[in-house]
């Protein structure tokens, strides 16, 4: 009777190298810091505590004898890349996409994987790496050896004394001198023991993490070998039939599109009786979901498709490239429909990100057409991760929420047209373009940001760039006086508040 994890045992890593002292000291590290850094809020901490993460992973993978690959340098800078996001601005959805993909790029970064099964198995490996990391660590410290406590022992006792040191004359100097305690203050955490149990959890996030790393690193699990039986071969009327149809019904909306787009705007009115905004409104969801199928349809029939000549295989890849070269159209029908929308009814959060995602996907349907094009696509699982891992950093590092503001105060400019409820609910990144508006659009516009604010600003290690920036900009100029001047602002522009509450 097969084991019910018996898929896994050729991906088995095998001999696993031993904890070194200096990666369970890293990892010790990581967890402090993530107790004492990430209480008060993301911002360079993250990058802080991932650096030193990544430090232990390679001591441990150094330990191991593993040698440094440039594909492994590649996904570690872009996932070191993708932490740096929380530092630079303020808005959560990017932050959380750029961690989760952080993680991620790390995983794969350790395991390695060339593979379709190796490098999607490799991408969420952290995650049954954590509790066997544990194990590893306790089975490094039981078999330490004398001199590797000599190693560490003189290290934690010097961390204690400088910690120790620090904390006696830096409150001898605060209590000296007011600009000193503030600079302090600003430099430190407070300690507060209600914090405690917080503390105490991010400590255990951070170690567990950092031990679940170096694990990895000393002797990855090697998903390359997962065996992925291919799908029964179908026979060419019942393969071929279904994908000339659908490349037939492809080719038929490159046609149309084709004459809308050489007839213009009156070609739209004249043939559909819609202006260009209700036109892109219409119809983009639906090709996006085109897009999206038609990567499941290439997936899908690629793995049944006749392969048993060679003729077979060249009429394989002669239907599913048309098929992608057409798709292509999709695409480029579905970026222009979202232009069109953006330019009659301004930019939202979601209408970029369905914008990056559709032209990410126009990128993965080029590479599959080059794929199809050459000898070997060996290099293609890793090229379309390289081209998500790429797309989320740029989303990230370009801050989203300051473009969408810059984009709606730039057409506000323009021509005098502002939907306020599209930059209302913008993080702090969106400040300094709104600070741009004239004053009641710019009372109506940050009355949230301005509510939202903290009293305090957060410690440098727990804020980003644009939300010092933003608070300067709004302690400097507030938005909102007393009374109902938010409300009257908004009713002055044209934006009532509903029945709920809400714009």
């Amino acid at each position: 009777m097969p084991r019910p994890n018996g898929w896994l045992r050729p991906s088995d890593p095998g001999a696993k190298a031993p904890a070194p002292p200096r990666a369970l000291l890293a990892a010790v590290l990581t967890g402090l810091l993530t107790a004492w850094l990430m209480d008060s809020g993301l911002g360079v901490n993250l990058l802080l505590c991932g650096t030193v993460a990544a430090t232990g992973a390679g001591l441990s993978a150094w330990s191991a004898g593993r040698r440094i690959r440039a594909w492994t340098v590649a996904w570690s800078a872009l996932a070191l890349a993708l932490l740096a996001v929380p530092a630079l601005f303020d808005a959560g959805w990017p932050t959380v996409l750029s961690t989760v993909c952080a993680l991620a790029l790390a995983s794969l970064a350790l395991h390695g994987g060339r593979r379709w099964a190796g490098v999607l198995l490799a991408l969420p490996g952290i995650l049954w790496q954590l509790v066997p990391g544990l194990r590893w660590a306790r089975d490094g410290l039981r078999g330490l050896a004398l001199p590797g406590r000599g190693k560490v022992v003189p290290v934690l006792r010097a961390v204690v004394v400088a910690a120790v040191l620090l904390t006696v004359f830096g409150w001898l100097f605060a209590s000296a001198d007011a600009a000193m305690a503030d600079v302090l203050g600003s430099l430190s955490p407070s300690l507060d023991l209600g914090e405690l149990p917080l503390r105490f959890v991010l400590f255990v996030l951070g170690l567990v993490t950092a031990l679940g790393f170096a694990h990895i690193a000393a002797g990855p699990r090697r998903w390359d070998r997962t065996v992925i039986r291919p799908g029964r071969e179908r026979g060419r009327l019942e393969w071929v039939l279904p994908l000339a149809a659908l490349n037939l019904m492809f080719g038929a909306f490159a046609l149309v599109q084709a004459v809308v787009v050489l007839g213009g705007r009156d070609s739209i009115m004249e043939n559909t009786g819609m202006s260009r905004s209700e036109y892109a409104r219409q119809g983009f969801w639906q090709l996006m979901a085109v897009t999206v199928l038609t990567l499941v349809v290439v997936a899908v029939a690629k793995r049944w498709a006749p392969r048993s000549t060679e003729s077979d295989r060249r009429l394989a890849r002669v239907l599913l490239g048309a098929l992608s070269l057409l798709t292509l159209v999709v695409v480029a029908s579905a970026l222009g429909r979202m232009w069109f929308y953006v330019d009659a009814s301004g930019l939202t959060r979601l209408r970029l990100w369905v914008l990056v995602v559709e032209a990410w996907l126009g990128v993965v349907f080029v590479l599959l057409i080059t794929a199809g094009l050459v000898r070997s696509a060996a290099w293609l699982p890793r090229a379309v991760v390289l081209s998500g891992a790429l797309t989320a950093a740029v989303y990230g590092l370009m801050g989203p929420d300051a473009i969408v503001a810059e984009q709606n105060v730039a057409r506000f400019e323009r021509t005098g047209q502002i939907d306020l409820r599209n930059v209302r609910d913008l993080s702090l990144d969106a400040v300094p373009a709104l600070d741009r508006l004239p004053a009641n659009h710019r009372t109506c516009a940050l009355e949230k940001q301005w509510f939202d604010l903290p009293d305090e600003a957060s410690p440098w290690y727990a804020t980003s760039l644009a939300e010092s920036r933003s608070r300067g900009i709004l302690l400097d100029h507030p938005p909102v006086g007393p009374g109902n001047a938010a409300s009257d602002a908004c009713k002055a522009v044209g934006l009532q508040r509903g029945f709920f509450g809400e714009y």
